[in-house]
């Protein structure tokens, strides 16, 4: 579990899926293309090229978007999102697809965004996820890996009530889902919420759509199973986000 130091304020309403702040020159689309097919095998195709440094990434069947060089007054609307003192940015946004092919265009997004970060020693925004990501923080996952933690993090706040934990995931919605949440009484171990949400993010990735309210759901990594109790939306990071409420079914 990752701790933010600070949270961003509200971005746009049209959101990508992250943004690159770099540290010197962006990278031409050649020079990320060329990386790309080091790492993943390739080929990696540009099509719909503009002189501004927008074009759309296929790999196979998997497309995302790339815009290389954020115009000016994009840029310094994100420096201030952000807080960032970058001179330049990039973002990386999502293709239209189809709901079975969504957890690889998010891969093939994820991995351009990791080549515009280690190109120029900078740092990205995982917009959904709200979090920082610099060079090393990468991990770097064969083309045919998979891992939920790469993309989904759980989060813990304290609730209003101060007598029970909010923990809850960010990033589902990458995939097209709802977020989870559990709430828990305080001075419970943190632990086994993290390990619990993790695990049912796992298998809602692997079903594919969201659990009906009423629903159970077996976790067998943790033989646990799990209920869906209620769904709300709220706003953890300034934004509205639908969440679905999970409790453990006692052994």
């Amino acid at each position: 579990m990752k701790i933010r130091k600070k949270i961003p304020k509200p971005a746009p309403a049209k959101l990508p899926l992250y943004v690159i702040g770099y540290r010197g020159i962006p990278p031409s689309l050649d020079e990320l293309k060329l990386w790309y097919d080091l790492q993943y095998g390739g080929p990696l195709l540009w099509t719909d090229r503009h002189e501004d440094g927008r074009a759309s990434a296929s790999h196979g069947p998997w497309r995302a978007h790339v815009l290389a060089g954020l115009p000016e007054t994009e840029a310094v609307h994100w420096q201030s999102v952000l807080t960032w003192e970058h001179p330049q940015l990039g973002v990386v946004s999502p293709s239209t697809t189809a709901p079975g092919t969504k957890g690889d265009t998010v891969l093939v997004a994820a991995r351009l965004a990791r080549g515009l970060t280690l190109l120029t020693d900078g740092t990205a925004f995982d917009v959904t996820c709200h979090e920082y990501l610099n060079p090393s923080d990468w991990n770097d996952r064969p083309l045919t890996v998979f891992v939920t933690r790469d993309h989904v993090t759980v989060q813990h706040q304290e609730t209003d009530d101060a007598g029970s934990d909010w923990y809850y995931t960010l990033g589902l919605t990458k995939f097209g889902l709802d977020e989870l949440e559990l709430i828990q009484p305080r001075g419970l171990p943190e632990a086994d919420a993290i390990a619990l949400l993790e695990s049912a993010a796992d298998e809602v990735l692997r079903i594919g759509h969201n659990q009906k309210v009423g629903s159970a759901l077996d976790l067998f990594a943790l033989a646990r199973t799990i209920h869906f109790i209620k769904h709300r939306t709220t706003a953890p990071t300034g934004r509205m986000v639908t969440f679905r409420q999970i409790a453990i079914t006692p052994r």
